[in-house]
C-alpha cells in the first residue's frame, strides 16, 4: 500500500494501518527527519495509550500502557553499535510477546526474517508532506 499525506493527517494514516495489519510487527524505514517516531506516535494514541511517547533512542526501549492495560512496545535501534546490544536487551523475549511492536531503524540487526512483519519505508517530500510505502 501506498500512502501519501500531509502531517495533519497523520492520525488517520495511522489508523489505516492499525486496520490493515495482520502482524503486530511493523518496521520502519526512513531518513533521520523523515518521520517515524511521529508516525508511531500517533499509532500508539490511536491504540489508545494517554503516555506521552518520545523516541526512545537513548534507552533503546519505550513501552507504552494502551487500551485494557495492553503494552505497546517502541525500538529505536540507531544507536546499537553491535547486534548483540539487542540480544543484551532480551529482543527475541520482546518480539516474542503478544502486543504491538514498532521498531525504527531494524537494519541495525538481522533478526526480522524469522518473524511476521510489516515493514514501513517512510520519505519525505517536503516540510509537510510524507510518502508511506506499506508491506
Amino acid at each position: 500500500m501506498e500512502i501519501t499525506y500531509d502531517l495533519s493527517a497523520i492520525n488517520d494514516v495511522a489508523k489505516q494501518l492499525i486496520e490493515s495489519a495482520t502482524h503486530k510487527i511493523i518496521l520502519f524505514y526512513g531518513d533521520l527527519g523523515a518521520g517515524k517516531t511521529t508516525l508511531i506516535k500517533s499509532l500508539v494514541e490511536q491504540l489508545g495509550s494517554n503516555d506521552t511517547v518520545s523516541s526512545p533512542t537513548f534507552s533503546i526501549l519505550n513501552e507504552y500502557l494502551g487500551k485494557n492495560e495492553e503494552s505497546i512496545l517502541h525500538f529505536d535501534l540507531y544507536r546499537l553499535k553491535t547486534e548483540d546490544e539487542a540480544y543484551d536487551l532480551g529482543i527475541e523475549e520482546y518480539l516474542q510477546r503478544d502486543c504491538w511492536k514498532f521498531i525504527e531503524w531494524p537494519e541495525r540487526i538481522n533478526i526480522f526474517d524469522q518473524y511476521d512483519v510489516h515493514s514501513a519505508k517512510i520519505i519525505s517530500l517536503n516540510e509537510n508532506s510524507r510518502c508511506l510505502y506499506f508491506i
